[in-house]
């Protein structure tokens, strides 16, 4: 059966390696850098593989530029780098020729967005990134669910090997996956469901509790008679979200919904008010869940032996619905007696305050891979690796 080999399982040694990492940290509105998590997250595999004696061209990307977009430079990613490794020479190039004249022992390759070939797979752009190495790593779990070309274009030239970090998420999720403990949480925010139609499904057979919030629980919310208001649904979704109520009916899991809301007549507005989910002012919007909903949340959560948390469940950009997103974080937090599991940008953003991140099982440096990896069991990226 074909595997992934990773780089503590092989020698590697004096060679120059093409490392593709994830370094699309979290930015500040001035473009400053508001969270590294990423950049520490692969820097056992950078010291690994430095440590065998190997050059490294790191590849990543920041952002989605169209084209060249100075504000999304990964040089505030090789700066941060450099304070982090103080005693190894690092250099930012522009280009894949810049790249063959340098002779540091990191060369970070600039925003690999702004090539025009990344998104659109190119044969011809993975030849090229790969005649600058001897080896290919894939340490980006967080882009793996994309088949974008310096994910799955290297390993087709050249050996290719899995980092640590894609190691440590991947052996983290599927122990989870093939043996949770019970009762298993998981709780679902975001806008659409018709991009979680998959996702939902694979929850309802795996889970005993499903907690949906977001924007996603309004469209749920019309699928059960409720009106929303102005509130973003996805109307064309509703059959859908009924299908999903009643499967999760026949397999005996209880999706978990909203029983009352904070509402306001814009996302910027300083007034809003709780009320009952099936009382939604015609003219207002929901922007977070209510107490009530916290309380039966709160005890579901409290129960768990298991817990998967992807997404906000308010409008978190907003400090006023960011109270039921902090709940669900501390909620986690303080039951000790389960294995939690983060997913997602978004989702640690959301959240106030850090202090108990370190009472999570496990954070994941991505929200759409690990919930694709949930969903189908495999990923692009893991594909391309496998021999």
């Amino acid at each position: 059966m074909s595997k992934i080999t990773y780089i503590d399982e092989a020698e590697i040694k004096n060679k120059t390696i093409l490392l593709r990492v994830d370094f699309n940290v979290s930015l500040n509105q001035d473009y400053t850098i508001s969270n590294d998590a990423r950049i520490k997250q692969s820097l056992p595999t950078i010291n690994y593989l430095l440590k065998n004696n190997n050059r490294l061209i790191i590849i990543s990307h920041l952002g989605r530029p169209k084209g060249f977009d100075k504000k999304f430079s990964l040089k505030i990613v090789a700066d941060k780098l450099k304070e982090y490794m103080p005693n190894v020479e690092i250099t930012l190039v522009n280009s894949i020729e810049e790249v063959k004249e340098k002779k540091e022992k990191i060369v970070v390759l600039e925003n690999i967005r702004f090539f025009p070939k990344e998104k659109d797979f190119s044969t011809l752009f993975a030849k090229e990134l790969s005649s600058l190495a001897d080896v290919y790593v894939n340490d980006a779990f967080g882009v793996s669910h994309r088949s974008d070309t310096s994910i799955v274009g290297p390993p087709k030239f050249l050996p290719s090997y899995g980092g640590l970090l894609l190691k440590k998420e991947l052996k983290i999720i599927s122990q989870v996956l093939k043996n949770p403990k019970k009762p298993v949480v998981a709780i679902i925010g975001g806008a659409k469901i018709s991009t979680k139609i998959g996702l939902i499904n694979k929850l309802v057979d795996m889970v005993d509790y499903l907690i949906i919030g977001g924007g996603l629980a309004n469209t749920f919310a019309c699928a059960q008679g409720f009106e929303v208001g102005t509130s973003f649904c996805e109307y064309e979704a509703v059959q859908q979200a009924r299908k999903l109520l009643s499967l999760a009916k026949g397999n005996r899991a209880f999706i978990v919904l909203p029983v009352d809301a904070d509402v306001a007549t814009s996302k910027d507005d300083k007034e809003h008010e709780v009320v009952k989910i099936e009382n939604i002012p015609s003219n207002k919007s929901i922007f977070d869940i209510g107490p009530e909903t916290k309380a039966l949340i709160g005890g579901i959560i409290a129960k768990a032996k298991t817990i998967i948390w992807n997404g906000p469940v308010g409008y978190f950009e907003n400090p006023a619905f960011k109270e039921g997103t902090d709940f669900v974080y501390y909620s986690i937090a303080q039951n000790h007696d389960a294995v939690s599991i983060v997913g997602g940008g978004d989702t640690l953003a959301a959240i106030s305050k850090k202090e108990y991140l370190d009472k999570i099982t496990h954070i994941s440096t991505g929200g759409g891979a690990m919930l694709e990896f949930i969903e189908k069991g495999t990923l692009p990226g893991i594909e391309a690796l496998k021999k």
